[in-house]
């Protein structure tokens, strides 16, 4: 084998928010034509049809406590994840969600000690997650030294954070029973489907499909649903039981840089000093928080 499990799953991570930094772009484009949540329904509807043709197996019913332990994942990571960071953006500056999700590992790391029966992370991984967390502010703020106080935006923020830390212990648990990581992703993408049709109304969600006869709206929603709904999120469950949901989640640090890399590549934005030094911050913050974090044995 060319490479261990261990670098397998960290080259695998370091993949998925390649993809998932780029994304901005993508949504960006398609927010033109689409509310947030058409973006996000029609993404991942797409994304379950692509997992079946790349796995069309059926995957039978697991009982109640596994089914409903699918239905959580699905529930977190795409109903309550995506709903919440997307209306949080109504409410609160790019700038103050670009700040608060780098709570996410940290959320990962604390949920970890209760559910995964890990031990407490070392005094590394909080110093390399305060590192990170300073580069991403730098980075969010790219020059403009604002930061408004929106209560209930910051709030919907924090709790997105702590919906995907749930979702990643889900997802570790849930690979503990050796599925299929596409099927066991199938899985998840059909119950969030399902959670998200009744919230569709309140957000004046519109079918309007003629949308999709422009090239421009087709091939961005296909890039979502595909390369960011689908592989990423198969990758990613992949990358988590190969290495663990803390250690993995680190790599979320560097979705903000990406992100920032594209804008100025495509979207001819300005990349000041100010976000360099962010880049660096968040840099050392991931090879900081770089430590060992044992699974106690019983």
């Amino acid at each position: 084998m060319l490479f261990s499990k261990r670098t397998q799953g960290h080259l695998i991570a370091l993949m998925t928010v390649f993809i998932w930094g780029t994304t901005f772009i993508a949504t960006k484009i398609l927010l033109t034509d689409f509310k947030p949540i058409e973006i996000l329904f029609f993404r991942f509807s797409l994304g379950y049809i692509v997992l079946w043709i790349l796995s069309p197996h059926f995957f039978s019913w697991q009982g109640i406590k596994q089914e409903f332990m699918f239905l959580c994942a699905g529930l977190c990571g795409v109903t309550c994840y995506f709903l919440c960071e997307n209306i949080a953006l109504t409410y609160t500056t790019a700038s103050n969600v670009g700040i608060i999700t780098t709570l996410a590992p940290i959320f990962t790391a604390i949920l970890s000690i209760f559910f995964l029966k890990v031990e407490t992370p070392p005094k590394r991984f909080y110093i390399g997650c305060l590192f990170a967390v300073v580069g991403v502010g730098l980075i969010s703020f790219n020059g403009q030294f604002v930061l408004s106080l929106n209560p209930l935006g910051d709030l919907l923020t924090m709790l997105a954070c702590l919906f995907w830390a749930c979702y990643s212990i889900l997802t570790k648990k849930s690979s503990n029973y050796g599925y299929n990581t596409i099927l066991l992703t199938r899985r998840f993408f059909f119950y969030g489907l399902i959670l998200m049709f009744p919230v569709l109304s309140f957000f004046d969600f519109e079918w309007n499909l003629s949308r999709f006869t422009s090239p421009i709206n087709l091939l961005n929603m296909l890039f979502l649903g595909i390369g960011a709904s689908a592989i990423c999120f198969a990758s990613w469950n992949y990358a988590v039981k190969l290495v663990g949901a803390v250690k993995i989640s680190i790599y979320l640090y560097l979705v903000p840089i990406l992100t920032i890399i594209a804008a100025v590549v495509i979207l001819n934005e300005p990349f000041t000093w100010i976000a360099a030094i962010g880049t660096f911050f968040t840099l050392c913050g991931v090879l900081l928080s770089e430590g060992k974090i044992r699974i106690k044995r019983n």
